[in-house]
């Protein structure tokens, strides 16, 4: 069993400065949580299980490769799915209004271990529901500018690209796409691999790439 100051400590290496007492507080003495930070996974950046018979427990695990912010972000999202199962147990959507209310609740309590350039996008994100797609991505995006080994002068937004460039997704390395069409706020691009066409967010991070 692990004492609070080895807790704290294991949380500071993951949690923005600041915050670490807060979560412990909430996983260790408002709820009981099973925290797990686990390898990076292809598949999702967290998830959330409420308790079972055969325990009594909240269990959260979030991706061990995340910077801080990011960290973060994803483990606040989980912790609204708990906040959600709390009070509606499994009679509402996963991601419907209630869950949106408990996650804009969160981000707004815990705004300021946030980047300061960050914060009034989280805070328009989470003054308006239902929760924007498009305010998501560009949180995403900006978080992500935090992360180890970032290059600001290689990495560029859609938008920034022309008609016929070239380029791979930040979160997709080593897929090539070709922007063909500029649509509002996406592009219509095709995956070189095998020609199929994908809409894209115009403020997605890529990297621009040579055929």
């Amino acid at each position: 069993m692990k004492t609070r100051e080895q807790y704290i400590a294991i949380l500071k290496k993951y949690l923005p400065e600041g915050c670490e007492d807060l979560i412990y507080t909430y996983i260790t003495q408002e709820n009981v949580v099973k925290l797990h930070i686990t390898r990076e996974r292809k598949s999702k950046l967290g998830d959330y299980r409420c308790p079972q018979p055969q325990h009594d427990f909240h269990e959260i695990s979030i991706n061990g490769d995340l910077n801080s912010y990011f960290f973060l972000w994803v483990l606040l999202h989980e912790m609204a799915h708990l906040e959600t199962w709390k009070r509606y147990g499994n009679k509402v959507m996963p991601h419907g209004h209630e869950w949106q209310g408990e996650y804009a609740e969160l981000i707004l309590s815990y705004l300021q271990y946030f980047p300061k350039e960050t914060q009034p996008m989280l805070h328009r994100y989470a003054k308006a529901i239902p929760l924007s797609q498009v305010l998501h991505t560009q949180i995403e995006n900006n978080l992500h500018r935090y992360d180890s080994g970032f290059d600001a002068k290689e990495e560029l937004r859609l938008n920034d690209l022309h008609q016929g460039d070239v380029f791979e997704l930040r979160n997709r390395p080593g897929i090539q796409f070709k922007a063909l069409e500029k649509r509002r706020t996406r592009w219509r691009c095709v995956m070189l691999a095998d020609g199929r066409e994908y809409l894209v967010a115009g403020n997605a991070l890529v990297k621009q790439r040579e055929l």
